[in-house]
């Protein structure tokens, strides 16, 4: 860990020696998550090693897309559009979707007679995420020139425009580019191969008694790393240009902020860590289907994002998991606890999840607007406000201050 990126924790994170022991604690996570099970009271909402893969990927999305909205300042709806080609580029290249052809080069757990075209998933992710930024370079194009709703209403569009297009790809002049809405199933398993089963790492996860925890594994090392090029970005030349924007837009073009090339950057790489996630959610659940890409999607990774505290990585975090919890496996616990305790058979939370994240957004903006760990620079804004110091009190126009008598 270089001395900068040291600082950097320090100065905004939770201290160098608190992360490195929730970073420790969440690697054994798998090893003691079975005994919490037997904690009384608390051990019912201990949440699966599975449940915490799906948290942390919504995680890791959540602070993908704070790239765009926190520290660019860019309001995106259409988030939802780099999950699925993320989702749809890994049921590409790793599965039997074009049979047509067979190739296969460093698949892991399968037939290499098995048609279709099988690449390695640690390859297949790297291109997802190029993919993907190639993608929100072409959305953001159209809209680098909008601010503010006319931004949220075109990315909103985005965002409904490819889950359609996953829809009704099944036939595409007559080629079935995502097999329409049954989607692309089964999806190929990470693993290490031979090489790395002789070294006791499992040949292919999916054929790994151990699966989930090889799963959480993988998805908290890409955490990391994605957390690792936030703190980096956030602190670089192009961050500050990013913050400098998102702060008046105006002013950061009349001092060379070049805007168009800036915001691009913000897609570009905000999209890089979707397709990321994205692929390694569809290897997770062994398939890319349309049901799972639509709009709500979106809203709550925004949700996420405000929560936690806009352009504060450890706020993302935080807000993530807390929301990734209650979607995944939260409000059914709660349901499922309350109603065998009072014999509520009507109190069902899971039916009403997104007004109860609305009505936490709500609270939050009411009673702490900045988030839970809020960015310093936003915090002050909110809590102390902007103090400009005007050119005149209007309480004293006019009056004759004692300096001035004596000056005359």
């Amino acid at each position: 860990m270089t001395a900068s990126f040291r600082e950097r924790l320090l100065t905004s994170g939770p201290g160098i020696g608190v992360a490195i022991l929730l970073i420790v604690l969440a690697f054994l996570y798998p090893k003691y998550a079975g005994s919490l099970n037997d904690l009384p009271a608390l051990g019912d909402f201990i949440p699966s090693v599975d449940s915490m893969v799906i948290m942390i990927v919504f995680t890791m999305m959540a602070i993908g897309l704070n790239m765009v909205v926190g520290y660019a300042g860019l309001l995106d709806l259409g988030y939802v559009a780099f999950y699925a080609a993320g989702a749809y580029t890994a049921a590409w290249f790793a599965s039997q979707q074009f049979d047509q052809w067979t190739f296969h080069f460093g698949s892991v757990g399968i037939s290499k007679e098995l048609p279709g075209i099988h690449l390695s998933i640690w390859l297949v992710l790297a291109i997802a995420g190029c993919f993907t930024a190639l993608i929100g370079i072409l959305i953001g194009l159209p809209t680098l020139r909008l601010r503010g709703d006319y931004l949220a209403i075109v990315t909103l569009g985005f965002g409904e425009i490819i889950p359609q297009v996953v829809r009704n790809g099944d036939n595409v002049f007559g080629f079935d580019l995502t097999h329409g809405t049954f989607g692309i199933s089964p999806i190929d398993s990470p693993g290490f191969g031979e090489v790395g089963e002789s070294l006791g790492l499992p040949l292919s996860y999916q054929q790994s008694f151990d699966r989930a925890q090889w799963f959480y594994w993988t998805a908290l090392v890409l955490l990391l790393i994605t957390v690792f090029c936030s703190v980096q970005l956030r602190d670089s030349r192009l961050g500050r240009a990013w913050i400098a924007i998102r702060e008046d837009e105006t002013a950061a073009a009349a001092m060379g902020v070049p805007l168009m090339r800036t915001k691009t950057w913000a897609y570009a790489i905000g999209a890089f860590f979707g397709g990321v996630a994205g692929a390694f959610y569809s290897s997770f659940k062994s398939g890319a289907f349309p049901a799972d890409f639509y709009f709500n999607i979106s809203v709550f990774l925004l949700c996420m994002v405000i929560l936690g505290g806009m352009g504060s990585i450890w706020g993302v975090l935080l807000g993530g998991m807390l929301l990734g919890y209650l979607n995944v496996e939260g409000l059914a616990t709660i349901g499922a606890k309350v109603q065998s305790e009072t014999g509520w058979d009507w109190f069902e939370p899971t039916k009403y999840q997104f007004g109860i994240y609305g009505l936490i957004i709500v609270l939050m903006m009411l009673l702490r607007p900045e988030g839970l760990i809020p960015e310093r620079r936003h915090r002050r804004e909110l809590q102390l406000g902007v103090r400009d110091t005007p050119f005149y009190d209007v309480t004293t126009e006019g009056a004759m201050t004692d300096r001035d008598s004596e000056n005359d």
